[in-house]
This record gives C-alpha cells, sequence and structure tokens, in this order.
C-alpha cells in the first residue's frame, strides 16, 4: 500500500502570529510522523505553485489579484478572522497546488493515496470571499482541475471538518458531477449547512448536509456514515473521492463543543477508505483543513496514515471523551436527511 503526503516549508511562512490557524500545527504532525518513524513508510510529494488560471477555476480574478496585493503590502486582515502575512499568497498559492498534486498523484496511480499537508486552508473560501482562515479553496480547485484533465463526470467531495464547507458548497451547488457530504455541528460558524441545502436544477440532491447538535461524539458520526454517507457514495458511484479532513471536532479541540476521539476520526477514515477502494479503484486523497488542539491533531492525522497503509491497531493517546455530554438522539435528523434524498 503506497500512501503519499504533500509537504513544503513554504506552509510555514503563512505566519499568523498568535492566531489559532498557525503554522505549530503542521510542525506538531511532522514532528509526530517523524517521532514515530511513519514518515520513512510514507512518500514524500512535492507541491507546486497553483497557476492564476487554475485558481480561476473556481475563483474571481478580483478575488485572486486581492490576495495578491494585500500580501505585498505586507499582509494584513481580510475579515475578523482571516489574517495574511507577507508570504501568505505564495503559501496559498502551492496549497492550492499541493491539493492539485495529492489528486493528480493518486490519480496517476504514483500513489494508492495521498494527504496534502497544506496551509492556509481552504473550505470556507467563496468564488469572491476569503473568510474562515481560508485564502483560497484548495479542495475544490483540485476537484475542478482534476475532473478537466482526466475528464472525470462524477467526484464525490468529503468534509468532517466541525465547520461546514460553504465554499466548497457554493463551488458546485449547480453542478452534478460533485457530490459534496458536509458532517459539521450546527448551529455554528458559518452558518450554513442546514438539511435543505441540497443543490440547485440538476444538481438538486447532490448536495447533503449532517448538521449534528452540539456535543456529538463517535457513535453519532459512525451512525451517520452507516446510514447517510454510506448510502450515498454508493449511489452516486464517483470516481475519486477528496477529502476535507479537519480534525476540530475532536474532544480536546476548543474551537468547538463536539466529542470525537481519535479512534473515531480513524474508523472515519476507514469507512471511506473502503468506499474508494469499493467504488473508485481506491482512488483517495485527503486536504488537510482545521485542528487547532495540537495533540489531538498530530495524533488524528498519524491514525488517518496508519488506517491508509491498512494498519488496523491504531494508537489513540488521548483516548475517549472525559466529557459527560448527552446530545440529543440524532435518529429524528438522520430520519429526515433520508426522507429528504430518498434513502430507504
Amino acid at each position: 500500500m503506497k500512501v503519499g503526503y504533500v509537504y513544503d516549508p513554504i506552509y510555514l511562512r503563512h505566519d499568523t502570529g498568535h492566531h489559532v490557524e498557525n503554522a505549530k500545527r503542521l510542525e506538531a504532525i511532522l514532528t509526530r510522523l517523524e517521532e514515530s518513524g511513519l514518515n520513512k513508510r510514507l512518500t514524500l510529494i512535492k507541491p507546486r505553485r497553483a497557476e492564476t488560471d487554475e485558481l480561476a477555476l473556481i475563483h474571481t480574478k478580483q478575488h485572486i489579484s486581492q490576495v495578491e496585493a494585500v500580501a505585498r503590502m505586507g499582509g494584513g486582515w481580510l475579515d475578523s478572522d482571516t489574517v495574511m502575512s507577507p508570504d501568505s499568497y505564495e503559501a496559498a498559492l502551492y496549497a492550492a497546488g499541493g491539493a492539485i498534486k495529492a489528486a493528480e498523484s493518486v490519480m496517476e496511480g504514483e500513489v494508492n493515496s495521498a494527504f496534502a499537508l497544506v496551509r492556509p486552508p481552504g473550505h470556507h473560501a467563496t468564488q469572491s470571499r476569503a473568510m474562515g482562515f481560508c485564502l483560497f479553496n484548495n479542495i475544490a480547485i483540485a476537484a475542478r482541475y482534476t475532473m478537466l484533465k482526466y475528464q472525470l463526470e462524477r467526484v464525490l467531495i468529503i468534509d468532517f471538518d466541525v465547520h461546514h464547507g460553504n465554499g466548497t458548497q457554493a463551488a458546485f451547488y449547480n453542478d452534478p458531477a460533485v457530490f459534496y457530504i458536509s458532517t459539521h455541528e450546527h448551529p455554528f460558524y458559518p452558518g450554513t449547512g442546514t438539511v435543505d441545502e441540497t443543490g440547485e436544477g440538476e444538481a438538486k440532491g447532490t448536495k447533503v448536509s449532517i448538521p449534528f447538535p452540539a456535543g456529538c461524539g463517535d457513535a453519532e458520526y459512525m451512525l451517520a456514515y452507516e446510514q447517510v454517507v454510506v448510502p450515498m457514495a454508493r449511489r452516486f458511484k464517483p470516481q475519486l473521492i477528496l477529502v476535507s479532513a479537519g480534525y476540530d471536532a475532536h474532544w480536546s479541540d476548543q474551537i468547538a463543543i463536539m466529542q470525537l476521539s481519535v479512534s473515531g476520526f480513524a474508523r472515519m477514515v476507514k469507512t471511506i477508505r473502503k468506499l474508494a477502494e469499493e467504488l473508485c479503484a481506491g482512488r483517495l486523497a485527503f486536504s488537510l483543513e482545521g485542528g487547532y488542539s495540537l495533540d489531538a491533531l498530530a495524533a488524528a492525522v498519524k491514525a488517518t496514515f496508519d488506517v491508509l497503509l491498512g494498519e488496523t491497531n491504531i494508537e489513540d493517546p488521548l483516548g475517549p471523551s472525559p466529557h459527560k455530554f448527552s446530545p440529543p438522539s440524532i435518529a429524528p435528523l438522520l430520519k429526515q436527511i433520508k426522507e429528504i434524498h430518498k434513502l430507504g
């Protein structure tokens, strides 16, 4: 099983200071991979700089120029959440290019699966706006680029970040060729991702939101995967699966109120890997989104690589949540989603 990872030091030069999305996130991941020796079992994939016309597959030329201009002027805040440094534009180009390279490497058969360890993250960036720590929408750019290059007719994007990927959904809201499934806390930032957001026109039914109440953990996530994610993926029959991999639903992450464990993330990744093997010859590429508890992020990314490598003994150094949350039953929510999408 050959598993690749995309990384370049350029990602550390997106200097956000004391912002919660900072370079320590990638440093923690890389340290964990090195200390465990896992990096020696992975194939390093060097990213490339995304071209302006590749960014323009998703974003307006005005948005691209604005991000470049802010970096050229020394950086600054694009909104109350999203900050740039002088090197952020270049880092963002390599983040988008890194997601592209991960997908390309899988499509070319160079690796069985790949994980783009990139920053800044991307799934909140819309056609014309940077937001939610995101400058360009890495996963959406990779999806559109790969579809065009390889003439793919069906791409599935699974997003398990704790926040709804509003930018990714919007990019393909009218496109039936891209199926988008998001599990996220709701109500929560950015306020989108309700069950009735299912796509428009010919794309109606190809966008699926699973808006969990606060406090959900491993059991709730796996129930949603079993009852919604897996059957919807099988119905769509993708030729490639891309994953917006955010680990901020972990119980120790202070940015949200969810209760996933490292073991829970591993079970989700195993389910996704099996779907890829069943539906699209194993073609599977991840791109890093959120995750702000450094220990949990590093452990969960390592667990993701372990699953992709076929390991069955997954370490969870943080264990299950010690918090005694009792989330509402999600049975009514899943029932509503299944009715909307006509799942048996």
